[in-house]
């Protein structure tokens, strides 16, 4: 089973998607915009409503971070609620150094919740919420010796 996050970003994808490969290495997997969508999809009742965004946007696309996914979609650009609350995206790696580069690079435009530091459980940990909004914990934990 797995649990992938899956993020609405009301017409910043693209941007989102050359941001996340720099700033975390992400790689595209798969990418769709509106335009592609197969004409008898469109055409289904409900779906002209439903689907009447630019055509150039992103209607689905994955990315590979890691052994995980993340899926984004430019989604309702039509709502009034383009806030993200209530959850924040877990990056973990090994290495502090890796750890670091991660919450250097997502910071950039966005907002530090809290400064990249030591803590009692990790090597390094921070979070904060990035120019799109998305907020993420980054982390380096420290060895844990289980005893048995």
């Amino acid at each position: 089973m797995q649990l992938n996050p899956y993020l609405f970003l009301n017409g910043n994808t693209a941007e989102a998607i050359t941001f996340y490969q720099q700033a975390i290495d992400a790689q595209t997997v798969f990418q769709m915009t509106f335009a592609e969508m197969p004409p008898q999809q469109q055409q289904e009742e409900g779906c002209a409503s439903a689907f009447a965004f630019p055509p150039d946007k992103i209607m689905h696309a994955e990315l590979r971070v890691g052994d995980s996914q993340l899926m984004l979609s430019d989604g309702n650009m039509a709502s009034g609620d383009q806030s993200h609350h209530g959850y924040a995206i877990s990056l973990a790696s090994e290495e502090l150094d890796e750890g670091k580069r991660w919450f250097d690079n997502l910071r950039e435009g966005g907002n530090v919740t809290m400064p990249w530091s030591e803590t009692f459980w990790a090597q390094g940990f921070g979070m904060l919420t990035d120019q799109f909004g998305v907020h993420w914990m980054v982390s380096v934990m420290k060895p844990v010796d289980y005893e048995v």
